[in-house]
């Protein structure tokens, strides 16, 4: 995205970082030195949604963060798959080719599957995890996660995302436990990301892959256990519409020894709504596991 004026360069105020895989040229922040400190998005978001996270770690820790192909500053391909898998394979293309070692994965959203994807490829070069609203395991017979990818990743959903940018305009907001937390002001880096119907195509994607991408998922959740034993912090917002207080548990049995810290007021984007809550939680997090 060449035209990048519609960034208030005081929230996000990040050097411009770019990196080619096959499909196109991704785009990264890449802050501060130290232990490096992997960030993964979801739908409808982008680097820009660890903005804060950045600035309150990178003094101690290298921030990386990329925006997914179709998403942000990254290039936007036709006729490229944008599916979940196939950003896993960016993801791990990115890590390997800037040479990240021991890399802690903080992940949300689509994050989850995408990042805890190279977590239980290459457990060796994961340090620790830090989990938001996610998941990583098959839904194709949850009532809920079925009528959801059926409806935003059906015919009527996918044309209201391409036609009227309904995921980032509508969705995102819903998704929010206190909307007023969503101004206008950070709403229109959402939108404006996204601000052409071709453009969309990746946002399209991913809902329909909840369902769509099952076999991808469960291979995920067959190797989970590759990350037992690394240190793990939960970060859950509790008025999530998306990832509820059931998917919270089942990831607290899936970890036992994770540490959880549960938001009661907060919806799906916990960056957006407690950024401070959650940046204090990760740097004390990693300040008592780093010596581990």
């Amino acid at each position: 995205m060449s035209n990048t004026d519609w960034i208030d360069r005081e929230e996000y105020p990040f050097e411009q970082h770019w990196f080619e895989v096959p499909a196109g040229t991704l785009h990264y922040v890449d802050e501060g030195s130290g232990p490096p400190v992997v960030m993964v998005h979801g739908n409808p978001a982008w680097s820009f949604l660890y903005r804060k996270l950045i600035k309150k770690l990178r003094g101690k820790y290298r921030c990386i963060a990329l925006d997914h192909l179709g998403f942000g500053l990254s290039d936007k391909p036709r006729g490229w798959s944008y599916l979940p898998e196939d950003h896993a394979a960016n993801l791990t293309a990115l890590i390997d080719g800037i040479g990240l070692k021991n890399v802690t994965l903080v992940v949300q959203d689509w994050g989850g599957p995408i990042g805890l994807s190279y977590a239980v490829a290459h457990p060796e070069n994961v340090s620790r995890i830090i989990l938001m609203n996610t998941w990583a395991w098959p839904v194709n017979r949850d009532p809920y996660y079925i009528a959801f990818s059926f409806f935003v990743g059906g015919p009527i959903g996918r044309m209201l995302i391409r036609r009227y940018n309904f995921f980032a305009r509508t969705i995102m907001r819903q998704a929010f436990g206190d909307k007023n937390k969503l101004n206008a002001a950070v709403h229109g880096h959402y939108l404006h990301a996204l601000a052409v119907p071709q453009d969309r195509t990746g946002c399209m994607v991913l809902p329909g892959q909840v369902t769509g991408s099952t076999p991808w998922l469960r291979r995920i959740h067959d190797n989970i256990h590759a990350l037992d034993g690394k240190p793990k912090l939960i970060v859950w917002g509790m008025k999530d519409i998306a990832f509820r207080k059931k998917e919270l548990k089942r990831w607290e049995r899936t970890f036992p020894d994770a540490r959880t810290i549960r938001l009661s007021s907060v919806g799906h984007f916990v960056q957006e709504e407690a950024p401070d809550e959650l940046g204090k939680a990760v740097f004390s997090f990693l300040g008592e596991t780093d010596q581990a």
